[in-house]
């Protein structure tokens, strides 16, 4: 299996990557390591790069220059070795609405070669975690919003790969299922693998991660842990210290006084 010379070191490292649609800049010239055993959110405001660097980072997007490592694997060098360790879940709902989730998560595991005794521990208990146990028959278009959700989330889950990135998880579940995902990828990381979200709700990255990444026009504008980011910004919580390394609360401000004079 071609590796290159970091192979050994766990989880994603991305080196100087930079991408561009067009004359838009999505990354620009990202470095950034996130190691296995962790939680880790990427932050940001829409078109802030996130979900480009996570479609980067496990090869679903060629980079222009730099390179992502995946367990230290080059995705651009060992395709098939990296998506056999990776779940990953897209923020748009992309599934095959015909099949039933039942014969989605078979089809899935059909591309792992999983063996069919693994797909009916694991397709059992993914369906009773995520409450699905009921849905599993039924098309995956006639389902809810939310619940088409959970088939993409136990997708990802199928083949329990060793990095997990999720782009948007927590969009759609109610909160007893938001609840249970916050408990799994705690779970999932203290069993030593890695774990990358992308979300808005900051109360639930602020819960869950032990790194925080936050992104704006392609670079990253703070990283670390929020223990540590809240006392370089002198911040109550992570909702303040996105706020002031943004630089959005100006605008904020502009909003609130716009709604007050209407």
């Amino acid at each position: 299996m071609p590796v290159s010379s970091s192979a050994g070191e766990l989880g994603i490292r991305c080196e100087r990557i930079w991408k561009s649609f067009g004359e838009v800049v999505a990354l620009d010239g990202i470095d950034l390591r996130m190691p296995n055993g962790l939680v880790h959110s990427l932050l940001g405001p829409n078109g802030s790069g996130k979900s480009t660097l996570m479609k980067v980072a496990i090869g679903l997007l060629k980079p222009d220059s730099g390179r992502a490592l995946v367990n230290g694997i080059d995705p651009r060098i060992d395709p098939i070795s990296v998506r056999k360790i990776v779940g990953y879940m897209p923020e748009e709902v992309v599934a095959y609405d015909s099949l039933n989730p039942a014969e989605y998560l078979s089809f899935i595991a059909s591309l792992y070669e999983m063996p069919r005794e693994s797909l009916e521990v694991r397709s059992r208990a993914l369906s009773k975690l995520l409450a699905l146990e009921e849905y599993m028959s039924k098309p995956i278009g006639e389902l809810s919003h939310g619940n088409r959700r959970k088939v993409l989330l136990a997708g990802s889950l199928i083949h329990d790969p060793s990095v997990l990135i999720l782009d948007e998880p927590f969009s759609g579940l109610d909160p007893e299922s938001a609840k249970i995902l916050k408990e799994a990828l705690l779970d999932y990381a203290s069993r030593g693998k890695t774990v990358i979200i992308s979300t808005h709700v900051l109360e639930i990255a602020e819960a869950v991660s032990k790194q925080v990444v936050i992104m704006q026009r392609g670079r990253i504008v703070a990283e670390g842990p929020v223990d540590s980011l809240r006392s370089m910004t002198g911040a109550k919580d992570l909702e303040e210290v996105f706020i002031q390394v943004t630089g959005v609360s100006g605008e904020i401000q502009d909003l609130l006084r716009a709604l007050k004079e209407l």
